[in-house]
């Protein structure tokens, strides 16, 4: 006769070699079945095709709105990464992914359920088998699917790239944040310097409505002249007006950035300031290396490789799934016998399985998620271009609007002594009163203009700021710093 006591002692032997051999058998199957995903490199020229201005430091670009020295801007973009509502949305967009990471990451390990019961029966006494019979059991139900063809491997992978993807989505927002914050707060000191160059005009030309009052009540000059100056005069206290209206709705986009009600900020800017100045620096480097700064890029290659890692488990799809299976615990029909020898019970149940009906539906899945990839790729090349392109563009518009505003100042003084000079003509007489009127009118729109140049050149700098990436590193002010994961 066999001896059971030795039988029991292979079982778990058959096992452990069973789990050797396809252990063993995944790691070759899994080298064939689940590719490397390579990141791409991009492709971009050796140097910029615009004017570098002097390189700054890398702490510069990192906090780049403390370089205009405006302690009301610097306080602001706080606010705002504190409050605003599309940050606390990207930050719950990391969490999740995080979590969805971390539960995907234990599939690769065994699951295991414990279980107790307490069953009692009466049988039929017209069975023969009358009586109550009490059962008693306490036992562990394990299971763990082997990734063979690493399917589990490569949805972790996705998981993993798609969890860094929406750290670099956060980091972007950051980067749109400030500088949108840093925008509109140079907008409303513009339209408020606007406002003073206008009402300064004001002043000059109701001086000049009334010295023609005074004129025509004396004979010399026509109430032509009169109504002339007085067109003048309302034409820009209208501006005034609108360009009133242009600093409200500045305010009201400040506190929507910084989650709050439109007119919270009201308060806070009823008195004017300078327009905020930087000195004109940017730490551009390579183009290469503003590409591995931009967070958007850092995305879209992160999305790229999640989608990578999808066809490898569409490709794993294609092949069988193995399973262990076992149970283990006690089970008698009296508690207290429950813990004796004897008691115990275990079985293991390994087992394969594959779909056979819908293989046509796995392999057009596996094109499916080829294509999807060959879309990412796509997607991220022209990511790569655009990240370029704004560069360039910021490059050369900063550049030319500072041609553009040495041109205007030196016009803007020219209007000046021409306004005074046609002013004290026309007192003598050797001058008609239009040429007035358009010295006057030439001034005002000069000074505005140049005016609105000072705040394009700090307007340009900050889009210059953002292209390169600027302020991603922002997240470290975030409350509770959610970069260094939860």
């Amino acid at each position: 006769m066999s001896d059971p006591t030795r039988s029991n002692s292979r079982s778990p032997r058959r096992l452990y070699t069973l789990l050797t051999i396809v252990t063993v058998i995944a790691t070759a199957a899994a080298c064939s079945v689940r590719r490397p995903y390579e990141a791409p490199v991009p492709t971009a020229p050796t140097a910029w095709s615009a004017e570098v201005p002097p390189l700054a430091d890398a702490e510069s670009l990192s906090r780049w709105w403390e370089t205009f020295g405006d302690a009301q801007l610097t306080e602001l973009v706080r606010r705002a990464i504190a409050g605003n509502l599309d940050v606390r949305t990207a930050i719950s967009r990391v969490r999740e992914a995080r979590a969805t990471m971390r539960s995907t990451r234990t599939q690769l390990q065994p699951s295991a359920d414990a279980s107790g019961s307490a069953r009692a029966t009466r049988n039929s006494s017209q069975a023969g088998i009358g009586g109550t019979t009490d059962l008693y059991s306490l036992g562990i139900d394990a299971s763990w699917e082997l990734d063979v063809f690493g399917g589990i491997r490569s949805t972790v992978d996705a998981a993993q790239a798609t969890s860094e993807a929406r750290e670099a989505d956060l980091q972007d927002v950051l980067v749109t944040l400030t500088a949108d914050v840093a925008l509109n707060y140079v907008d409303i000191r513009s339209l408020q310097r606007r406002i003073e160059i206008a009402q300064s005009n004001i002043n000059l030309q109701q001086e000049t409505l009334e010295l023609t009052q005074f004129r025509a009540q004396a004979g010399l000059a026509t109430d032509l002249d009169v109504q002339q100056a007085l067109s003048n005069v309302e034409s820009t206290r209208a501006q005034i007006a609108s360009l009133e209206s242009q600093v409200a709705q500045s305010i009201h986009a400040i506190a929507i950035l910084l989650g709050q009600p439109p007119a919270e900020l009201n308060a806070e800017f009823t008195a004017a300031g300078p327009i905020p100045e930087a000195p004109i620096e940017a730490t551009l480097g390579l183009p290469a290396d503003a590409l591995r700064r931009r967070p958007d890029v850092r995305s879209a290659e992160r999305q790229l490789a999640a989608q990578a890692a999808q066809v490898n488990v569409a490709r794993a799809d294609l092949y069988p799934s193995f399973r262990l299976a076992g149970s283990i615990g006690l089970e008698s029909l009296s508690i207290a016998r429950l813990l004796v020898p004897g008691a115990g019970f275990w079985s293991a149940n390994p087992s394969v399985s594959t779909r056979l009906f819908n293989r046509r539906q796995l392999r057009e899945n596996v094109l499916v998620q080829g294509e999807r990839q060959e879309q990412s790729a796509r997607n991220y090349e022209t990511v790569v271009l655009r990240a370029l392109q704004e560069v360039e563009d910021s490059l050369t518009a900063l550049a030319q609007e500072q041609v553009r505003r040495g041109h205007l100042a030196s016009a803007a003084s020219a209007a000046q002594q021409a306004a005074d000079l046609s002013l004290q003509l026309y007192n003598t007489g050797l001058r008609d009163f239009r040429d007035v009127l358009d010295a006057q009118r030439s001034l005002l729109t000069l000074q505005d203009t140049l005016a609105s140049s000072n705040a394009t050149v700090s307007s340009e700098l900050v889009r210059l700021y953002k292209a390169l990436g600027g302020g991603w590193s922002a997240a470290t002010m975030l409350p509770g710093n959610v970069t260094t994961g939860p």
